[in-house]
């Protein structure tokens, strides 16, 4: 006989093993809600059939087509991320609001990802992105507070999630945990040494191949060197990533080398990434064709430019925005070691 370990998640003594943890989690979503809906945030259901499932070089997607009545085919894309319509809404008039979306992404199952997930989004119009930082350590607390946990814990790693969380910049993080002079291989105009943080790497004595860009090395040293060591006993704010790493965070007014971009980690596990938000859409545009230049190089493939999120951008005022992993939130609020645990109904595979 298979134990209840071994058995779909849908036999009822392994469900009656999970439940508990299930409805901790419909707690911690519907207290989510309340918190954002007693500071005036609207929330919002966006599509998850999209032109463009966003343009990021290593995030892949879900595609289908659309057939029209005539039969005519268009392709489209589960959403990897409700920002670009969240966006809009701000181009729209939108003032602050939130979203609990269902997403999508392909290449990506293990004990920290899955292909369906539940992204919270929120953004704020107007306000600068030191408030998600505040945000982000609220939300923490009232995890835990929901969830009954003094401490969050993920496989031996623990963090006090009522403790104010550490800022720390990549600049100082690279420092402290490589070695290694991060922003004296970034130009004020953005260029990257490549060379220079080659030879860094190789002395923090990980491996260097000779095909490696600046981004595969400063990704490599961010995946080694810094973030197991991250929110060990209270969170961590990784804050300030440099220009080549923005993605759709506006450049820091005061070091050109770095963005207003952050993200929040707790137990060694990345939790959330917000922006103080980009509005150039040439910029964007730029950010986005490089972007797509580096997949149809890895990957041989390419997704198509929302040109309506583009002019979108150009009528959005000032705002800042954050998407945070609730399923990851859940699972450290109820010490579960994988996020097919604290997921009511796990895609199968």
């Amino acid at each position: 006989m298979p134990t209840a370990l071994e058995s779909p998640w849908w036999a009822p003594a392994r469900h009656a093993d999970r439940r508990p943890v299930l409805l901790t989690r419909n707690r911690i979503t519907a207290a989510l809600r309340a918190h954002f809906a007693v500071r005036d945030f609207v929330e919002v259901e966006t599509a998850c059939l999209q032109v463009s499932p966003g343009n990021e070089a290593h995030l892949s997607a879900f595609g289908t087509e659309a057939i029209g009545a005539d039969g005519a085919r268009a392709p489209l894309y589960l959403h990897t991320s409700p920002e670009f319509a969240c966006k809009k809404l701000l181009a729209a008039g939108e003032p602050r609001l939130f979203s609990l979306a269902r997403v999508f992404r392909n290449r990506e199952r293990g004990p920290l990802h899955h292909p369906e997930f539940t992204m919270l989004e929120w953004y704020r119009a107007g306000e600068p992105y030191t408030a998600l930082m505040d945000d982000c350590a609220d939300l923490l607390r009232l995890a835990a507070e929901t969830g009954g946990a003094a401490r969050f814990t993920w496989r031996g790693r623990e963090a006090d999630p009522f403790a104010e969380p550490e800022r720390l910049s990549l600049a100082a993080a690279f420092d402290r945990h490589a070695g290694i002079d991060l922003l004296a291989t970034v130009s004020a105009t953005g260029e990257t040494d490549r060379d220079g943080l080659a030879a860094a790497v190789a002395r923090a004595g990980l491996r260097v191949a000779a095909d490696d860009s600046w981004a595969d090395l400063f990704s490599r040293v961010l995946v080694a060197k810094i973030e197991p060591e991250l929110g060990l006993g209270r969170p961590t704010i990784l804050c300030e990533y440099p220009i080549s790493e923005a993605a759709l965070a506006r450049p820091s007014p005061a070091d050109p080398r770095v963005t207003e971009r952050f993200e929040l980690y707790c137990c060694g596990v990345e939790l959330a990434n917000a922006f103080g938000e980009l509005t150039d859409p040439e910029e964007q545009r730029r950010r986005f064709s490089a972007e797509m230049a580096v997949k149809q190089a890895v990957y041989g493939e390419t997704y198509p430019i929302d040109e309506e999120f583009l002019a979108a951008l150009a009528a959005m005022p000032e705002a800042s925005g954050s998407a945070l992993g609730l399923d990851r939130l859940v699972m450290l609020a109820v010490g579960a070691r994988r996020i097919e645990d604290v997921l009511w109904t796990p895609v199968a595979g």
